[in-house]
């Protein structure tokens, strides 16, 4: 028949089907001197060169500062004071006489209404809500690493799906030509034939393109050199043999998820400053003992002089300070109340979703690939009994490929589903587990 051209070519690509349909990785192509980084390493990488993380390591000097100060016996300072007179006295029928006079004082401002526990509160909580901020900053740090990672690492095998469909394609093309200059085919079957092949080579490249930018995102995020372009080791399939977790014991968490304690730590803080604007209402006492020398010459006076000043609270209440106070109170209630409302949503989304996409990778893995398996044995057996063409072969081969394909891309959600379900519900990551958050 006029297609038994297509033997020799269908029996490779029956053979490639078969490799593709049972999920067999085919290797990226990557440079021969570059170690492949594992997940554990870009992480390490990451932490260390974020700038955003080390800004915000680098504040925890100050929200310490804040409480030291905050832990003081004292507010306010105490005030020493010292004052010199030169005195002239005149004296009748007599030169001046001239005396010198001094005095020197302590004194100390003293809270009375219990100032120094709340401003200790409000800097304990203070230091609280900045250990959770960075916390939940490296985790989401550790997420996008872990999502542009993964994007490499199904980009590097998306690369050796493509490589595989262009050879595929252009023996197959070039079967065509050899049957087409014997006068034994159409000039249809063979523009087909180059189109399937240019398509795939188009194809290819749009994948190297892709691969590049997601390698340059991900050298970004680990600040490494502008012309570095690093290849990853991981394996999109390895999270699928975890099992998936429960949704009870994710929801249970969301309250020790890190973005909930900052909230939590930030409600706190701003009702200890609500209580220290409403304890500033009732004035400070004032203390003060004070000596000094006085008098003429020969009958000089010693002065001991104790003092209590109060200011009376009649005009300023500190009204602004208590309403700004009760304004940040109500607003941090809000964000914590919306966190945990938010929050329960996204783990339920999120966990419905990825058990929507296990089942998808499991029948791409159990009933697709099996089946396009026994097409491609089938097609083979059809070419070599003639009854299969071009159009057919060209059908079964991108079926294969194109299965490939999509269970590259559901691995791929599945990996940034269950990152995204970690990261809200506050759980260790796979890579992570047992080690410090």
């Amino acid at each position: 028949m006029r297609f038994k051209y297509l033997v020799a070519a269908t029996l490779w690509a029956s053979t490639q089907g078969a490799s593709l349909a049972q999920n067999t990785v085919v290797p990226p192509a990557a440079e021969p001197a570059q170690r492949a980084l594992t997940l554990d390493e870009a992480w390490r990488q990451a932490e260390q060169a974020n700038p955003a993380l080390r800004r915000k390591a680098a504040e925890q000097a100050a929200v310490e500062g804040a409480a030291q100060d905050a832990r003081a016996l004292f507010f306010n300072n105490p005030q020493i004071s010292w004052e010199g007179t030169r005195r002239d006295v005149p004296l009748s029928g007599a030169p001046d006489e001239r005396r010198k006079e001094w005095s020197a004082g302590f004194s100390q401002t003293l809270e009375i209404a219990g100032q120094r526990g709340y401003r200790v509160s409000a800097a304990e909580a203070a230091i609280t809500a900045h250990g959770a901020e960075l916390e939940s900053l490296r985790r989401d740090l550790r997420v996008r690493v872990a999502q542009q990672f993964y994007r490499v690492q199904a980009l590097q095998q998306r690369l050796g799906v493509e490589e595989a469909a262009l050879a595929l394609f252009e023996q197959t093309a070039s079967a065509v030509a050899k049957r087409r200059a014997a006068g034994e085919d159409t000039k249809l079957d063979a523009n087909v034939a180059v189109v399937e092949a240019e398509r795939a080579r188009s194809q290819l490249d749009a994948t190297r393109e892709q691969l590049i930018e997601a390698r340059d995102e991900l050298a970004a995020t680990l600040q490494l050199p502008a012309s570095s372009q690093p290849a990853v080791s991981a394996d999109l399939a390895d999270a699928l043999a975890q099992p998936l977790p429960a949704l009870a014991p994710l929801l249970s968490a969301l309250p020790m998820q890190p973005g909930q304690r900052a909230l939590a730590a930030q409600e706190e803080g701003a009702r200890a400053k609500l209580g220290l604007e409403r304890a500033s209402r009732i004035p400070d006492v004032t203390l003060g003992l004070s000596l000094g020398r006085e008098g003429a010459t020969d009958a000089r006076e010693r002065l001991t002089t104790l003092s209590l000043s109060v200011p009376l609270p009649l005009f300023k209440r500190n009204a602004s300070g208590v309403g700004e106070a009760s304004a940040a109170l109500l607003q941090a209630q809000i964000e914590r109340e919306r966190g945990l409302r938010d929050g329960e949503a996204a783990v339920r989304s999120l966990h419905l979703r990825l058990q929507s996409l296990q089942r998808r990778v499991q029948r791409l893995q159990s009933v697709v690939a099996p089946t396009l398996a026994s097409n491609a044995q089938l097609s083979e057996k059809s070419q070599r009994a003639g009854q299969i063409g071009l159009l057919e072969h060209i059908v079964v081969s991108r079926q294969v490929l194109d299965a490939r394909r999509d269970l590259i891309d559901a691995q791929l959600d599945f990996q940034n589903t269950r990152l995204a379900l970690m990261q809200a519900a506050s759980q260790a990551l796979a890579s992570e587990q047992g080690a410090q958050p």
